[in-house]
């Protein structure tokens, strides 16, 4: 077999130990092996950071643009609701955030299952095995998917603080829509 002078250059280098850049349209084999593998622990530690964060944000009132709110401003009315929110906890008023915890398990639950049961019939065709490979990956991926589903669904207030807050908010002129 005659070898053209790029191949001849690649052998010489490999033999050298030194790497040498090649074109893209190099068949995978002739390619050079490049060193280091990237972990996925930061993208990891970011994403459950970002969970976290938001499984302890509690609901917040949805105010309308109506003048008071134009006056304000964006800024003005926030601390607005932080002042309203605060006096209803000063009453000994919760604002029902305990329930974040609840939705994730929830959310878990539901993802462990479905995804156990979508790996399984997904592995059927690798016989036993298959199955067992299909349903342990479809519940770990159900499991995260149902936990992230469950950290993000949205929260209602338990009532008594939500009529505190929205009355502290009216009597300030603002008009609640709803809650977030």
């Amino acid at each position: 077999m005659e070898l053209d002078q790029s191949q001849d250059k690649r052998f010489a280098a490999a033999r050298q130990g030194t790497r040498l850049m090649v074109p893209a349209s190099q068949p995978p084999g002739l390619l050079p092996r490049t060193g280091g593998s990237r972990s996925g622990k930061p993208v990891l530690a970011l994403l459950l950071m970002a969970v976290a964060t938001a499984a302890c944000a509690g609901p917040q009132p949805l105010l309308r643009a109506n003048a008071t709110y134009q006056l304000q401003g964006r800024e003005g009315a926030k601390l607005d609701v932080a002042e309203c929110q605060r006096k209803a906890e000063a009453a000994g008023l919760k604002p029902g955030t305990e329930a974040r915890s609840g939705n994730v398990a929830a959310g878990a639950g539901l993802g462990l299952i479905a995804g156990a049961a979508v790996g399984a019939t997904s592995g059927i065709a690798g016989g036993p095995t298959g199955v067992a490979i299909g349903a342990a990956a479809g519940a770990g991926l159900g499991l995260i998917i149902g936990s992230l589903g469950g950290a993000y669904r949205p929260l209602e207030p338990d009532p008594p603080y939500a009529d505190a807050v929205v009355h502290c908010l009216i009597e300030k002129g603002y008009e609640v829509t709803g809650w977030d």
